[in-house]
């Protein structure tokens, strides 16, 4: 494994051990070129998975990116890291095992939507307003009355 620090060519394992929920394989590496220590982490991969966009194209799936997005939904909500991880991994998982190779990004979109409705109403409500690409008030305002049904005030 290359250091990211230096470029060095041959790092060393200095522990390993599995994460909590046996998904991967944390490894802390150290490079005897610059001292540096960083952690890796190895999973398994079942197949290639590519996204077919809206717009037909095609790219790679991205674990990164799918959980970045669910962390940017959560910001500052109280939900622990661990909790998204186990969303990521079990939606990459469902994927993965799902026997196709080619996945509709409204398939994963969807699949994140379900499983922010279960962790966090307002995660869920900011992830759909990017999703459903909301564009004035009155979109949220729609979409959160379908979500408590009958919103009546007691004025």
């Amino acid at each position: 494994m290359r250091c990211p620090f230096c470029g060095h060519d041959d790092t060393q394992v200095k522990d390993s051990r599995p994460t909590e929920d046996n998904s991967a394989i944390r490894r802390r590496r150290f490079c005897p070129s610059c001292g540096s220590r960083f952690t890796t982490f190895e999973r398994i991969q079942l197949r290639e998975l590519t996204v077919v966009k809206k717009n037909g194209k095609r790219a790679p799936f991205d674990r990164d990116k799918l959980a970045r997005s669910i962390q940017i939904a959560l910001r500052k909500r109280p939900v622990d890291a661990e909790r998204v991880e186990r969303i990521v991994n079990s939606i990459v998982r469902r994927l993965e095992s799902s026997g196709e190779s080619e996945i509709p990004s409204t398939q994963v979109g969807e699949m994140v939507m379900d499983a922010l409705a279960n962790l966090d109403p307002v995660a869920y409500v900011r992830f759909a307003s990017v999703y459903r690409n909301f564009r004035e008030a009155k979109d949220f305002e729609d979409f959160v009355g379908k979500l408590g049904g009958d919103n009546e005030r007691d004025d």
